[in-house]
């Protein structure tokens, strides 16, 4: 199932305390990308985030993005300042 336009916007909209968040659709899911970095994607009308060692035990739910694809760590927060720490977090572990 491919993601759809309206559940990008409300991802977007929970990031709207991270600056310089860029997206590109690919296959119908959208990858994300902070300052040109990909720390993850929607998935399935999920929003999904690379499992790097800052946040590896979060205790955010691992999920798999496609089959035989890495586990990734799905987001269900709704607060903007804790995404933006998740983010802050995984970016600097990726650069």
């Amino acid at each position: 199932m491919a993601s759809d336009k309206e559940y990008l916007d409300y991802v977007f909209d929970l990031l709207r305390e991270v600056n310089g968040v860029t997206y590109k659709k690919m296959m119908g899911e959208y990858l994300l990308y902070k300052d040109g970095v990909i720390f993850g994607g929607i998935y399935d009308n999920r929003f999904l985030v690379k499992k790097t060692k800052s946040i590896r035990n979060s205790g955010l739910e691992e999920q798999i993005p496609y089959p035989s694809a890495k586990p990734m760590l799905l987001i269900d927060s709704e607060n903007p300042s804790e995404i933006k720490n998740l983010i802050s977090l995984v970016v600097s572990d990726l650069k």
